[in-house]
């Protein structure tokens, strides 16, 4: 305990009298050289590859929609959409939905709720 007290005094006495380094002098970024860059607007663009249902997670969901979730609104075939976020949905066993001719587990975000990503192609 004695030993302790007397490494914590030295400390303060040698950052006090500056034989020991700074956090500034030490490399530590300061807070004005710290400026995080701009995020990048999304330009990713999808395109329906025939009439699919745009559906919002139900109460009982979660984060990710199902093919029982509610739907909000139809994309017709060949709208065009904007998505950067996707939603995987985790299933115990086999694919989380079977659209569009394809099995799959990943869901796009676009404005209104969540596509099947294999309805959509990249544009």
């Amino acid at each position: 305990m004695i030993r302790r007290l007397t490494m914590t005094a030295a400390m303060a006495a040698a950052v006090l009298s500056g034989s020991l380094p700074t956090t500034a002098e030490a490399g530590a970024p300061t807070a004005a050289s710290a400026h995080a860059p701009a995020a990048a607007p999304c330009t990713s663009k999808w395109r329906a590859v025939q009439r699919v249902a745009v559906r919002r997670p139900g109460p009982y969901d979660g984060r990710v929609a199902t093919m029982n979730s509610p739907i909000h609104h139809y994309l017709k075939r060949g709208e065009m959409v904007r998505s950067c976020i996707v939603a995987t949905a985790r299933t115990q066993s086999g694919p989380a939905y079977r659209a569009c001719g394809k099995d799959g587990n990943l869901w796009r975000i676009v404005p209104g709720g969540q596509v099947p990503q294999t309805c959509l192609r990249r544009v």
